[in-house]
């Protein structure tokens, strides 16, 4: 089969369209076709060694110059491997101990998988700790397919799994309600997009953070309030006027959000777009007993709700642009932009 092979840190030439074998599914494995993988933004920081501790600048301030840290996020990056966390696809095959009646379905892959189960939070992620979707074909454990009946395009399909299900995990640990007002930085994004919409079909208000060309398109994704990067957010909303932050950006914005929310409040955060290193005066932290809340793990309700939401037309794709497998480094140099709504998807060839 085709695939895109990522040979270690380092610029779009660690990129390289290879044949390599079909995997073979083992027992309680599948194998899926891949009809359309999503991009996102652990992929580019895993070739740019982001995730290294001794980075402290943003995504965008990393260059592919020189030698590059091993930025893998659960430890050693295992290089050379396929990447791609998003994965809509059919089943092929099935490995030993496994459904026969699931060949031919269309199904999304959980990207996210707990190695021990929802007891305990070690997890391992498709195209980061083992081979994923950004090839013709991918193998998974069986538990981890998720058949979905919808009349959405593959493409479409391929949005959710990352996106949507790091979105649903912060919005669930956060305990959005009805009510409730959150904030969210970043709101044009894969993962600031689908905040939007699963923070509204609670019931909650949301504010949302983007750049000006954007403001109207995030406005009709569903946003109540719509304010600029460049707006003074404390002079705008006042101090303690949001329950709930939802942050992907972080970096030097960080301590005005502390400042936003009410006593009792909560932080939440899957990413640091903007840079990881933050200031925190910690009197805004335990003064006003806010909840500092990490989300990486999912928790268990986190996908199937996702299908849910789809088969129930709760939710609706934010398909930006696709583009042929092997044009892979196009389509990252246009994520990286920022000047796109939603998500950019990959689609291999047939």
């Amino acid at each position: 089969m085709q695939a895109v092979v990522t040979t270690g840190t380092g610029g779009y030439e660690k990129l390289e369209c290879e044949s390599v074998p079909i995997p073979v599914p083992g027992p309680k494995e599948v194998l899926v076709k891949v009809l359309a993988a999503g991009v996102n933004n652990t992929e580019i920081n895993t070739r740019l060694g982001w995730y290294s501790s001794s980075v402290t600048g943003g995504t965008g301030d990393m260059s592919d110059d020189g030698d590059l840290p091993d930025g893998g996020w659960n430890g050693v990056t295992p290089f050379p491997f396929t990447q791609g966390t998003d994965c809509c696809g059919e089943v092929v095959s099935v490995g030993v101990g496994c459904n026969d009646d699931q060949i031919g379905a269309r199904v999304l892959v959980r990207s996210c998988m707990r190695k021990h189960g929802f007891d305990r939070l070690e997890c391992i992620w498709m195209g980061s700790d083992f081979d994923g979707a950004f090839a013709q074909y991918v193998k998974v454990p069986e538990s981890e397919i998720f058949k979905v009946g919808c009349n959405w395009s593959d493409a479409e399909l391929a949005t959710i799994p990352c996106a949507y299900g790091t979105a649903e995990n912060m919005v669930h640990r956060a305990g959005v309600r009805e009510g409730m007002k959150v904030l969210v930085p970043g709101a044009s994004g894969g993962v600031g997009s689908a905040v939007i919409q699963l923070v509204k079909r609670r019931g909650a208000e949301v504010i949302a953070i983007t750049s000006a060309s954007k403001r109207e398109a995030v406005t009709q994704i569903g946003a109540d309030r719509v304010l600029s990067r460049e707006d003074d957010l404390l002079e705008v909303l006042g101090k303690e006027s949001v329950d709930i932050v939802i942050d992907n950006v972080a970096g030097t914005g960080f301590g005005i959000m502390l400042q936003l929310l009410k006593r009792g409040g909560a932080y939440v955060s899957s990413g640091a777009i903007a840079g990881p290193m933050v200031e925190l005066d910690m009197r805004d932290m335990y003064l006003k007993d806010i909840s500092l809340i990490g989300c990486t793990a999912w928790e268990e309700p986190v996908f199937t709700n996702l299908i849910s939401y789809i088969e129930n037309g709760e939710i609706q794709p934010l398909l930006a642009e696709t583009y042929p497998l092997f044009k892979i480094a196009d389509a990252q140099r246009d994520f990286l932009e920022k000047k796109h709504i939603g998500k950019i998807v990959l689609i291999p060839p047939s």
